[in-house]
């Protein structure tokens, strides 16, 4: 798990920012007495009850290198590591997003690995729960509680309508307190870049973050979700007054998956390219300083049946503005595939609007259809290589040594960076393959037979 996950994530709060701010009497999620006080406590009384404390326990494996001492004991082709199961126990918090049902979203760093799982509600009453679905690459899970009676929902609201500088009150379980209330402004949209996840589109927030907040709610002054709290930016996880969370309709898209399917299933659009900058902004002769600049388009991708083109700048999705390459990743990656997208270009210094229906992401494939000596590994391409995300446990690449978190760079001494290169390659190789393995901060070389 990254180390900054470890130390997570909070409640936003600006102190007194109130207090210095004019307050217009028609405004109906502020109440005042006599002394005309504003106070959010209206809003909270509603919204609160939606926010719940969630307590997990389960077994993760520990790996752990055997010195070399004592490895004589198991022979020259003997293990070099052991791998013992500890158990764990965690806090953190969720949003109920349906009463009826009993759907609550949190993170999926929170319910990770966890055997048992407990959501206790604002008014002290417990009950159980189970994992609906989770996706890894976006930090979201959904839970749904079991035999729940009386549950109160959060309205969801639309995370696209934020500006920055709009003031948001962030709710959660910091350090198993119980639950508190905290506030503070959006300090920027569209955060990415950070390697907290490897889908990044966050809303950045002043606050003062804390462990046991993960998976809490990020709510506008009117009460409405626009957020899931889930990373923070300081040293030793102090606050420095930088967080972050998960817009509501990135949460939402993939929710809606989840409940569907079990499992987030993604959209490709199929493009290659960057950030606008402003000297590619100023060659293309642009008055925009922000979007995803189209430097290739895939062949028979989706975008390409549709129509775009490279050096198209996309500026929007779905009526949304794109910031930046990332930004439109996030977007289109939480979007499943078959769906219809309207994409907003700037080409030949006109506006155009292109409906795309997304193709599937073939990113992620069973290994064993490329070669029989991978059976029982899930391979997905990430930044440098290609992941080893799953090794099952007895199968034959097991046998061979693969682990799972294990990184193809290479085979039979050729690089590879994708999925689809690695097809390519295998596709022209019979028999053994060498693959060059990045497993931590060394690389090793394992050796795979077509057959046992």
């Amino acid at each position: 798990m990254n180390p900054m996950k470890a130390k997570f994530l909070a409640v936003l709060a600006v102190v007194g920012v109130f207090a210095v701010t004019p307050v217009s009497a028609n405004i109906p999620f502020f109440s005042s007495d006599k002394d005309e006080l504003p106070t959010l406590a209206p809003m909270l009384e509603e919204v609160t009850p939606a926010v719940v404390n969630i307590s997990v326990k389960g077994k993760r494996e520990v790996r752990q290198r055997i010195p070399e001492m004592f490895r004589f004991f198991f022979g020259p082709n003997g293990p070099r590591e052991q791998v013992q199961e500890r158990p764990f126990q965690g806090l953190g918090s969720g949003v109920i997003i349906d009463a009826e049902e009993g759907y609550v979203v949190t993170n999926n760093h929170v319910i990770d690995s966890a055997t048992e799982i407990v959501v206790t509600m604002k008014d002290g009453r417990q009950f159980d729960a189970k994992v609906i679905g989770t996706d890894e690459r976006s930090d979201v899970a959904l839970l749904k509680i079991q035999d729940g009676k009386d549950l109160t929902a959060i309205e969801l609201g639309s995370s696209a309508d934020l500006r920055v500088g709009d003031f948001v009150v962030a709710i959660g379980n910091p350090f198993g307190l119980g639950q508190t209330v905290t506030s503070g402004i959006v300090s920027a949209l569209g955060r990415s870049g950070l390697g907290i996840e490897e889908i990044e589109n966050f809303i950045q927030t002043d606050a003062a973050i804390n462990s046991g907040n993960s998976g809490g709610a990020l709510v506008t002054l009117d009460g409405k979700l626009v957020g899931i709290n889930t990373a923070i930016l300081g040293p030793n996880g102090g606050n420095i007054g930088i967080g972050f969370a998960i817009p509501s309709d990135m949460m939402n898209n993939l929710v809606q998956q989840l409940i569907e399917f079990g499992e987030v299933r993604r959209g490709v659009l199929g493009v290659r390219g960057n950030d606008l900058t402003q000297e590619i902004s100023k060659a293309l002769g642009l008055d925009v300083s922000q979007g995803a600049f189209v430097a290739e388009v895939l062949p028979d991708g989706a975008a390409a049946e549709a129509g775009l083109k490279s050096g198209d700048v996309i500026v929007g999705v779905n009526g949304e503005k794109i910031r930046t390459f990332a930004d439109l990743s996030a977007r289109v990656n939480t979007i499943g595939p078959g769906k219809e997208v309207k994409i907003t270009v700037l080409r030949d210094g006109g506006e155009r609007e292109y409906t795309v229906t997304l193709s599937p992401d073939d990113t992620v494939v069973e290994a064993e259809t490329l070669h029989p000596a991978l059976q029982g590994v899930t391979l997905e391409t990430t930044d440098g290589g290609i992941l080893i995300s799953d090794v099952e446990e007895g199968s034959i690449a097991a046998r061979y040594g693969l682990r799972d978190d294990d990184v193809i760079i290479g085979v039979n001494r050729q690089r590879v960076t994708t999925v689809t290169e690695l097809k390519q390659v295998l596709e022209n190789t019979e028999g053994v393959i060498a693959l060059n393995i990045r497993r931590g901060n060394s690389s090793l070389y394992l050796v795979l037979r077509g057959t046992e």
